[in-house]
């Protein structure tokens, strides 16, 4: 495994492939407030990119570029938090997108422990590590076990899905996934428009 370590955006000429995980790290869990300090990306091939951005910067044209190709799908666990943060500091919404934690949601029905940690100790069979959750991620040097951290979430996305594609076919919930996969940067626009909490939906 290789952590690699870009300052404000991707190195040109990097290919990660068709189908690639994505996640992030912020100063807290308010894109308005919290800025955006760290985005996590793999091919699945056990080796992770991060690109660190400094307060303000967020210029990023080969990462965002990325993020807006129709032909690469973007795996995320909570795609509702990671696509709303990159939409508000990168001016990007992130498509085509796979959530594992709602295909999760969708075929786990016997529990209500969703969280990275929970699923791929069960569904890959690895223990992940949680400790560095809440350090501070603004820092302008990160230390190797934040990036080790930061680089967990991304590595076992890709297994995670072949998991959880094979749940959702043997379910019959597939169709049902991937409107709900195709709603998300709806429910990222609302969110970041004043309404994380309201369902919209109820009565």
């Amino acid at each position: 495994m290789a952590i690699h370590l870009h300052k404000g955006d991707l190195p040109e000429g990097l290919d990660l492939g068709p189908v690639v995980a994505i996640d992030t790290e912020t100063m807290g869990l308010n894109p308005h407030r919290d800025r955006l300090c760290l985005a996590q990306l793999s091919s699945g091939d056990g080796n992770a990119h991060l690109v660190q951005f400094a307060r303000g910067q967020y210029d990023a044209p080969r990462l965002k570029a990325l993020l807006a190709d129709p032909a690469c799908l973007k795996l995320f666990h909570y795609a509702r938090f990671d696509v709303a943060v990159m939409r508000h500091y990168l001016g990007v919404m992130a498509t085509p997108i796979y959530c594992t934690k709602i295909a999760a949601r969708l075929v786990r029905t016997y529990t209500d422990r969703f969280g990275l940690k929970d699923l791929v100790k069960e569904l890959v069979g690895v223990e992940l590590s949680k400790q560095q959750q809440s350090s501070d991620w603004g820092a302008e040097t990160l230390t190797d076990e934040q990036l080790a951290y930061a680089a967990s979430d991304v590595l076992h996305l890709h297994k995670l899905k072949a998991r959880l594609d094979i749940l959702l076919d043997r379910e019959e919930r597939r169709e049902l996934a991937e409107a709900a996969f195709r709603f998300i940067p709806h429910r990222a626009a609302l969110d970041l428009e004043g309404w994380p909490d309201v369902d919209i939906f109820a009565h």
